[in-house]
């Protein structure tokens, strides 16, 4: 119980990423808002992390309506005596939307992705932190995380899903610009391919990249964002990491963590995991040590923006 008597708000936490974080979180002791659009599902994840014991309170809110999001915050500076220490911006809508329209050019689909994609996954985020903030400014501390991906350095999925991505990045390197003077930590996250409810489904249809398939069906569960976001919320020198894009992986190094199955961390920046998916090179994958890492610089050269 770590984490006892701290004040937490997920988002999206109904399923996926976000519900693994909230039920970790609470597991630890916190009490979790978890926010979601549909009642149902919120209720269905209140009721599986209040029999692990934890506390949990569904709030029906719409990433896209900032009233809502306003309400949320007034609500918690009510009940909690204006106290929040972790924000994790995790909603997101445009999953089915992009397999729907997987293979397709951005020209080829209609426009409306971009708001499908990045109104709840990007804006949303924004506004969350703009209310989390005032809190955490008020109190002197806090941590906001903001899950993003590995294709906000490099084309993944489609046109809006980079765009968004990058951005998120953004979004947590310059808030941290500006509070790391308040107390505040802001970073971004980069899970590894989860195995949420939906890449499951997707799965099963074939609707992923045969090349894929392989890195899903072992990828992490739902929950070891949440195991990574508890371990970075009690390390006394998190500043330090403020401002930083994080991998999961990274982290189940450094705080000697493994996922809740007991399986280590998939890392995207060992040599042998990309040696493995290089024709002609894959053998060398067998004999080169899975401790031999890719420089992070290595990943931005390679994209030859400049």
């Amino acid at each position: 119980m770590s984490l006892s008597s701290w004040v937490c708000v997920v988002t999206g936490a109904s399923r996926g990423i976000g519900k693994g974080i909230a039920l970790q979180l609470s597991e630890a002791g916190a009490t979790v808002y978890i926010t979601g659009r549909c009642e149902k599902t919120l209720h269905e994840s209140a009721a599986q992390i209040k029999e692990r014991g934890g506390n949990c309170v569904p709030v029906k809110c719409d990433s896209t309506n900032d009233k809502d999001i306003e309400e949320l915050f007034e609500r918690i500076k009510r009940e909690q005596q204006g106290r929040l220490d972790i924000l994790v911006n995790n909603a997101y809508a445009g999953v089915q939307a992009i397999f729907d329209n997987m293979g397709k050019k951005f020209w080829e689909i209609d426009p409306s992705m971009w708001d499908a994609i990045n109104n709840t996954g990007l804006r949303g985020h924004y506004i969350f932190s703009v209310f989390a903030s005032r809190l955490m400014v008020a109190q002197g501390h806090g941590l906001i995380v903001t899950i993003s991906s590995f294709g906000g350095l490099r084309y993944l999925f489609n046109v809006p899903y980079g765009v968004g991505k990058a951005a998120c990045d953004r979004l947590a390197v310059d808030m941290a610009f500006e509070l790391r003077n308040r107390g505040v930590v802001s970073v971004s996250l980069w899970p590894g391919a989860v195995q949420t409810e939906l890449i499951s489904q997707f799965v099963m249809e074939e609707k992923i990249d045969p090349k894929m398939t392989d890195v899903f069906v072992n990828g992490e569960t739902t929950e070891m964002s949440g195991k990574c976001i508890v371990n970075l919320a009690k390390d006394k020198n998190q500043m330090s990491l403020t401002g930083k894009i994080l991998m999961t992986s990274s982290l189940s190094r450094l705080y000697g963590i493994q996922d809740i199955d007991g399986r280590s961390v998939l890392d995207y920046t060992s040599l042998k995991f990309h040696l493995g998916r290089t024709p002609y090179l894959s053998w060398l994958s067998y004999v080169v040590p899975s401790f031999i890492r890719l420089p992070r610089f290595v990943f931005a050269l390679n994209n030859n923006y400049f």
